[in-house]
């Protein structure tokens, strides 16, 4: 399991959930005690006093933003703020996710579609990584394909190995410089700029 807890600014990541933390009883209906969430709950107070949460196991996430109240003091009942215009549109699923999380403490895997374009990002994370250690596209191909395949395609008539590598170079550079931003208004998944 991944150790980082990651608490993205909310102006980033559409998804995250303000919410507001009303202090209740232990046996309250609804009531969710976050000192039992233990390993999954991260929480951080802000520059402005407010506490950011994020509920994850290090491959799922629920992001959270507490506008009143307290998630560090015992149980709460939690009161979602949604406003009922297209900014809500983001919030469905994660509303969702927070809901079946409280019933079932699990991440469900039906609530956390697989997305095909984030192993396009994670090899992306390995050419940024050949590329700061030095390595030449060739090498990045064989790091990524295999020494054989780059020994009969690189030099063969299809060019189609090294524009594969030289995109990726592209991506990769592309998402460094600050395109990272904007993977998760396109996907609703894990990417930005750290909270405050």
């Amino acid at each position: 399991m991944p150790d980082a807890r990651l608490i993205w600014e909310s102006g980033i990541d559409p998804g995250t959930l303000a919410v507001e933390a009303i202090a209740a009883g232990p046996c309250e209906p609804g009531a969710v005690d976050p000192g039992e969430l233990g390993a999954w709950l991260t929480l951080v107070r802000g520059r402005h006093g407010l506490e950011h949460a994020v509920i994850s196991d290090g491959w799922h996430r629920i992001r959270l933003d507490v506008a009143l109240g307290t998630l560090s003091s015992g149980p709460v009942i939690l009161r979602c703020r949604i406003e009922a215009m297209g900014s809500a549109v983001p919030k469905f699923l994660p509303l969702q996710r927070l809901v079946d999380f409280a019933l079932h403490r699990r991440f469900a895997r039906a609530l956390y579609p697989a997305d095909p374009r984030i192993e396009r990002w994670l090899i992306a994370l390995q050419v940024l990584d050949g590329l700061a250690d030095g390595a030449s596209h060739r090498e990045l191909a064989e790091a990524l394909y295999g020494a054989e395949r780059v020994a009969s395609d690189w030099g063969g008539r299809s060019d189609s190995l090294r524009s594969r590598v030289r995109r990726l170079v592209a991506e990769a550079k592309r998402l460094s410089r600050g395109g990272y931003r904007h993977l998760l208004r396109k996907t609703g998944r894990l990417t930005g700029e750290p909270t405050d």
